[in-house]
């Protein structure tokens, strides 16, 4: 039955719900291979955490009673969402990992990729660039009396970015702001907790957090000059 269910789910794409959501999880937890999704289940996953999102940030406006008890459910669902992602992600990242472990080390081309979704066939195949080169650079190379050497990869020309460039992309990523008014803790795309927070307060926040508070009248941008 759930072969059935992913296999036409893979042709249909996917309806996501909460429960769809903690089933894909359940499978992923029974079993050892990877389960099969549609294409589409980031896209899918990723336009139902929008709307939550949505729900939540327009919440932010209203302070009645019944509002605020709304928020807090949003809020703790938005939560248990990401969480369900995050282990569902984990565990097919663990797969994914010993499945190119698998690839690396015997060079076999029957190795069953057929169920990998796109961003994760090029994280599969990162993987196994890696593990060959650092395998024929220390190993290989010990074993024809060689020093190990470790060529550059051929999947990242560009090479990664320095300290100070990351430093500088993070410090772009957020927004000083100042509230105007008290906002209740929520729970932002990583897991991470914020707030509460009281009128004046201030703090640095990921830019998109930042821009619908401003947006919303609930905070205003500080210059850092």
């Amino acid at each position: 039955m759930e072969q059935e269910q992913t296999s036409n789910s893979k042709q249909k794409g996917m309806n996501i719900t909460y429960e769809t959501l903690f089933e894909v999880l359940r499978i992923e937890k029974n079993r050892d291979d990877l389960q099969e999704l549609p294409p589409s289940f980031f896209d899918d996953v990723l336009q139902y955490l929008r709307e939550k999102q949505q729900i939540f940030d327009e919440s932010l406006v209203k302070e009645d009673l019944f509002s605020a008890t709304e928020r807090e459910k949003i809020s703790n669902e938005l939560g248990n969402l990401r969480r369900m992602l995050k282990e569902t992600y984990e565990r097919r990242e663990k797969k994914i990992i010993n499945m190119a472990l698998n690839k690396s080390r015997t060079k076999s081309n029957i190795i069953d990729t057929s169920r990998l979704l796109k961003e994760e066939t090029a994280f599969f195949d990162q993987i196994v660039d890696t593990l060959d080169r650092f395998r024929k650079g220390i190993l290989l190379n010990m074993f024809d009396l060689r020093q190990p050497f470790i060529e550059e990869s051929k999947l990242q020309p560009n090479g990664s970015s320095s300290a100070g460039e990351n430093k500088e992309k993070e410090k772009k990523d957020t927004k000083l702001v100042r509230f105007l008014h008290p906002i209740p803790k929520f729970i932002g795309k990583e897991l991470e907790v914020y707030g509460p927070f009281e009128e004046e307060d201030m703090a640095n926040l990921p830019v998109e957090i930042a821009d619908v508070l401003i947006g919303k009248g609930r905070a205003e941008e500080v210059s850092e000059g």
